[in-house]
């Protein structure tokens, strides 16, 4: 089925159709999922290559009424799985919990071309309920999916880069021009795969990691001896002496034990 391509809401829609078929192809079923939620489908041009995956049941979400009456029309496969509304306001615990009958494993992937101007929102969200999301496939802005894939030491490293890579595998898997839109973006866009690691829960009290990734990254040119400062720190170690963007995950998580032994202990 050809579909044609849109612009609404900050995102641009494909019109290159291989580069939506590899999209596609990139969900693995790692976890264990049989089941895809695709966000802002649109005209469904990456929705044709997912719904023949017969091992998914695939679901989408999408706030434009004119996509939503194309999706209704065009795709049988979607009657009573199409989510009217905004992602980031969905309670994705309630939701699955609506279509649990239609699964068997407890969890499920995201899928999608994502509107760029939203696109870490999305990211963030999805981190909030990692525990349900063991895989997430899809497409962003290229600076957007490279800092979500770069690892520590290189300049697109930083907090969206350790917050995810806590607890997730990222693999930057293609970069896409923007001839392969209609209109084209100004921008070049990167296809990202992530996929849940081991990691159930930090060694390490996370609201701290947070506080403690996003001082450091906010005055990523200063050492973290300085950029800690506001967070009341009065200890040393030789991490202190290096920058945000030299630090691993478990870097990160062995600095936030500092931090916390050191703002719990006065010292």
């Amino acid at each position: 089925m050809k579909v044609k391509a849109k612009k609404h809401l900050g995102q641009h829609f494909l019109r290159d159709l291989d580069a939506s078929n590899r999209i596609a192809d990139l969900l693995s079923g790692h976890g264990n999922y049989d089941t895809v939620l695709e966000i802002g489908p649109g005209m469904g041009v990456l929705t044709q290559f997912i719904l023949p995956k017969e091992q998914y049941k695939t679901f989408v979400v999408e706030i434009d009424r004119e996509s939503v009456a194309y999706l209704k029309a065009n795709f049988p496969a979607l009657e009573g799985k199409i989510v009217e509304g905004d992602f980031l306001r969905m309670n994705l615990n309630e939701w699955y919990q609506s279509v649990q009958s239609e699964s068997a494993t407890g969890r499920f992937a995201l899928i999608g071309n994502y509107p760029y101007n939203i696109s870490s929102q999305i990211l963030f969200k999805a981190l909030d309920y990692r525990d349900l999301i063991p895989e997430i496939v899809g497409m962003f802005q290229k600076e957007v999916a490279l800092r979500i894939a770069a690892p520590p030491g290189k300049k697109d490293y930083g907090i969206l880069s350790v917050l995810l890579q806590a607890f997730y595998d990222i693999e930057y898997a293609f970069s896409v021009g923007p001839e392969a839109f209609d209109p084209p973006p100004k921008v070049q866009s990167g296809v990202v795969r992530l996929k849940r690691n081991n990691v159930q829960q930090l060694d390490c009290d996370e609201k701290r990691f947070i506080q403690v990734v996003k001082a450091g990254f906010n005055q990523r040119r200063k050492t973290l001896r300085n950029a800690l400062k506001p967070l009341g720190i009065n200890f040393n170690h030789p991490m202190l002496d290096k920058r945000a963007e030299q630090l691993s995950v478990a870097d990160f998580v062995a600095l936030t034990q500092l931090v916390d032994n050191s703002l719990t202990s006065g010292q």
